[in-house]
Parts: structure tokens; C-alpha cells; sequence
């Protein structure tokens, strides 16, 4: 009789193969450094494309942060205040009388100037006498301007009528004797006008928000 064969041996790996193939799981599930980099510089650029994509509308055609330099505005603003100007009002609505806004200067494009709308679009400007005399429609034959926003005792110098075309304003800084403004350099168009002083964030103790003056 034929003798049966044997039942074969069961297969046996190779010595090291099964540390091998442990070895190429773990590599699937743990990436290297250098794809884990990338996905983290591309997700840093996201970020900061999207926040790009925020800031720069709003640093540009919202709000803008200015320093005020020199002694113009006093006592209302001081030398080294930083200021948030609002850009969004004057892009839907015109500028009112007793405004603090931010201008170009008219005589250098790149430096600006913080003063007061005094004066607006078809009135008649009379500096005379320490005081500054207002005609329009409403009022042909003029009134004084009260403005409790300046020094007590303070006067207007200066002895002058200027009549404003429809785009043009009439601005002065508070510190009336120590302001360049338009008894110097005349009316502003409106195109040299930034926006309206929205927030005063520094100095702490000083911080306030800026709303419209009554007359």
C-alpha cells in the first residue's frame, strides 16, 4: 500500500516579516514630517488670507487709526492721542456742522490735518470781531455761532467773508490761534475730507466715542 503523504508543514514566514509588515501599517497611519509641515503652513495661509480678506475692506474704506501731532485741537484733543476715524459715514452721507474730521492737507497730499466743519456746502463764512457769522437760506441775514466745545475767553481771529460752492467746507481747528485751517488755506472739497473722529482709544483715561455737536 501506497503510503499517505504526510500532512505539509504549515507555511512559516520569513524571520523579520511580520515586524515588516507592522511597520508599514504604522507608516500609513503616522505621516512624515514633511507632509505634516505642509499641511500646516497651508493651513496658516488660510488664515491669514481669510483675515486679509476682513482687515484690509476695513482699514480702508471703514475705519482708519490716526495719532493726533500738535496743539490744534486742544483742549478737546491732545498731542499723542490715537484715533479711530469713521470713513463709512461720509460714504453714505454728507458731513454735518461741528464734525472733528480728518483731511488731507490741501497744500501736501500726504500729511493730514484733524480740525472742525464750521462751515457747509452754499453758505457764507464772516470771520469778524472774535466771532464767526453764518448765512444761508435758513438764515440770510446770518447768526452767530455758539461753540461751547472752545476755551472759555477764546476768539476767532482774523477778519474775513468766503462764500462755499456746493462741494466745498469751511474748517477750524478748537485752538483757534494756534490752527492752520481755512482762514490759511481756504475751503476744502469735499474729496480732501477722510471721515468723521469716531472713537478716541488712547489714552485710557480718555477714551470716549464722538457724536454729533447741537448747535
Amino acid at each position: 500500500m501506497p503510503t499517505p503523504n504526510p500532512t505539509p508543514p504549515p507555511l512559516s514566514q520569513p524571520p523579520g516579516s511580520r515586524r515588516l509588515t507592522q511597520l508599514s501599517k504604522r507608516e500609513e497611519i503616522i505621516p512624515t514630517f514633511s507632509k505634516s509641515f505642509g499641511s500646516f503652513v497651508v493651513e496658516v495661509a488660510k488664515v491669514i488670507l481669510i483675515s486679509l480678506a476682513i482687515i484690509i475692506p476695513v482699514r480702508y474704506f471703514l475705519i482708519q487709526p490716526f495719532y493726533v501731532k500738535g496743539a490744534s485741537m486742544e483742549p478737546n484733543f491732545h498731542d499723542n492721542e490715537y484715533l479711530i476715524i469713521d470713513e463709512l459715514s461720509y460714504r453714505l452721507g454728507s458731513p454735518h456742522r461741528g464734525d472733528v474730521v480728518v483731511l488731507h492737507n490741501p497744500r501736501r497730499e500726504s500729511e493730514f490735518f484733524i480740525k472742525r466743519v464750521i462751515g457747509l456746502p452754499g453758505e457764507t463764512i464772516t470771520i469778524s470781531d472774535g466771532q464767526v457769522t453764518i448765512t444761508n437760506t435758513d438764515h440770510p441775514d446770518g447768526f452767530v455761532l455758539k461753540e461751547s466745545y472752545l476755551s472759555k475767553g477764546l476768539v476767532t481771529s482774523g477778519t474775513l467773508s468766503t462764500p462755499l460752492a456746493a462741494n466745498e467746507y469751511y474748517v477750524l481747528g478748537d485752538n483757534r490761534p494756534s490752527s492752520l485751517d481755512s482762514r490759511v488755506f481756504g475751503p476744502i472739497d469735499r474729496r480732501e475730507l477722510i471721515g468723521r473722529t469716531w472713537i478716541r482709544a488712547w489714552p485710557p483715561q480718555r477714551v470716549r466715542a464722538f457724536s454729533g455737536v447741537t448747535y
